[in-house]
């Protein structure tokens, strides 16, 4: 067993009895360790118990530990009753499309207790991850303290594919470079690099809208250094949904709030497309143009990476249950997977598209209910990324904002909603807005702070009037 291993379990083991002294410590602990705990040789089960693998474990024990805690600790539960009647109505979703892979001919290759755990288990905890942070950041240290911690997350990620993909790999032809990425990401990381690239694209704009909390220049350098390390990361997975999704994202964001990101976008363009030749060739793959003395003609397969394949026989199968969907894994299920397998002769176990995923297992009523619920939290935090007077709270806005974005705007390239390991940043940080979005009202009607605390004046700027005070 490797050091690196080793010292994986210990942290662990040491969160996982921590945690009956502090659960939120423990919490943040278990959120930081996704960006390292997803490595192939990270054991995924314990004794041969399906989903008894250490994170897990240590996940349980912290949210048990909250459970019992939370009630000495003197926590109200309010939740705002719109977002509970949603979570719920995504819950009901994810429960009728289990139950209906379990009465199907389900895949051969999973059991009962697999399906369960894979398709239930695994999808739950992550929202019971956010809802958890939810009841823990009321005051405003602990909004910093997981703020940092969910950018961090993306960070580590970032920092291991500079690690672990040569910088001279950017000199490789696109296909070179792809085929080097896939199997950087998949076995150094431990997460697809199609996943890496949408995640990290909405990160590096998240870790740049929360420079204005930090007071000092110094800080502040440090921090665009940062999101400088995401943008470089995400460049070398060599995911082209990513790099689109990053672009999107940037220009919104600018548009919304900082007009000045529209003088950054056109430069950092500039820079990749000339210091970077393998992913200006992954990018522009299939549009055609010269390849030595040959002209090269456009191919729509390998622009939408065989997607112009896939699409239609899944639009034509949602049309035979539009309303109701096949229940979950319905690709499999319905045949449209061996379908396109015997066809064009390309496994397609999922359609590229977390819309027509989400349509084809679950009907339009199962699509409804789960979008809703992201435009929800799209919604509330476009609100915050307005907010001029608390740097905090449009930081906090403006990290949801661009994570939730980045994952529906990806979704129409790949992609799932169902909640799962890639998106656990994203979950913590709707988690941290929803918390900040109860807080502002309980404010608005009390006239009190927003968050209860003040933050080291050394550090952070609190608000506008920290600002004009210094002045």
């Amino acid at each position: 067993m490797s050091i690196r291993i080793t010292l994986l379990l210990l942290l662990t083991a040491f969160f996982s009895i921590y945690a009956w002294k502090s659960w939120f410590v423990s919490l943040c602990g278990a959120i930081l360790l996704m960006a390292v705990i997803q490595h192939p040789d990270f054991p995924q089960g314990i004794a041969g118990i399906q989903g008894a693998n250490p994170w897990n474990l240590m996940f349980l024990s912290i949210t048990l530990a909250w459970a019992v805690r939370r009630s000495e600790e003197g926590l109200e539960w309010d939740l705002p009753p719109i977002a509970g009647r949603m979570l719920l109505a995504c819950l009901a979703v994810v429960v009728v499309g289990v139950i209906r892979l379990l009465l199907s001919d389900y895949p051969t290759g999973y059991t009962i207790l697999q399906i369960i755990s894979e398709f239930f288990v695994n999808t739950v905890k992550w929202v019971i991850t956010s809802l958890l942070l939810f009841d823990a950041c009321r005051t405003r240290r602990r909004a910093v303290i997981v703020l940092g911690i969910i950018l961090g997350v993306y960070f580590l990620l970032a920092a291991q594919i500079i690690r672990w993909m040569p910088l001279s790999s950017i000199g490789d032809s696109g296909s070179d470079f792809t085929r080097r990425s896939y199997k950087v990401c998949q076995n150094e990381v431990g997460y697809n690099r199609v996943t890496l690239s949408m995640i990290l694209a909405g990160a590096s704009w998240a870790v740049l809208a929360v420079v204005p909390i930090l007071k000092q220049n110094l800080h502040r350098f440090i921090l665009l250094g940062a999101a400088g390390v995401i943008v470089l990361g995400q460049a070398l997975t060599g995911g082209r949904t990513g790099y689109v999704t990053w672009l999107a994202v940037g220009l919104l964001l600018a548009t919304l709030r900082w007009r000045k990101l529209l003088l950054l976008i056109p430069v950092a363009l500039l820079v990749v497309g000339i210091g970077m030749p393998s992913v200006r060739e992954r990018m522009l793959q299939g549009f055609g143009g010269t390849e030595g003395n040959f002209a090269v003609s456009a191919s729509a397969d390998e622009i939408t990476s065989g997607r112009d394949v896939a699409w239609p026989a899944v639009i034509e199968k949602i049309g035979e249950a539009p309303w109701t969907g096949y229940g979950r894994l319905a690709m499999e299920t319905s045949g449209t997977s061996d379908y396109l397998s015997a066809a064009y002769n390309e496994p397609f176990p999922h359609p590229h598209h977390a819309y027509l995923e989400l349509w084809l297992d679950n009907g339009i009523v199962g699509l409804l209910l789960v979008i809703s619920f992201f435009l929800y939290v799209v919604g509330h935090s476009f609100t915050y990324i307005l907010v001029r007077d608390d740097p905090l709270i449009c930081g906090i806005g403006c990290t949801a904002f661009c994570l939730v974005l980045a994952l529906m705007i990806g979704a129409f390239g790949g992609q799932t909603f169902y909640p799962r390991e890639g998106a656990v940043g994203m979950w913590a940080a709707i988690g941290l807005l929803l918390r900040v979005h109860v807080n502002s009202l309980h404010a608005r009607d009390t006239g009190e702070p927003v968050f209860s605390d003040e933050l080291p004046a050394k550090w952070f700027v609190n608000s506008v009037d920290d600002d004009e005070q210094e002045e």
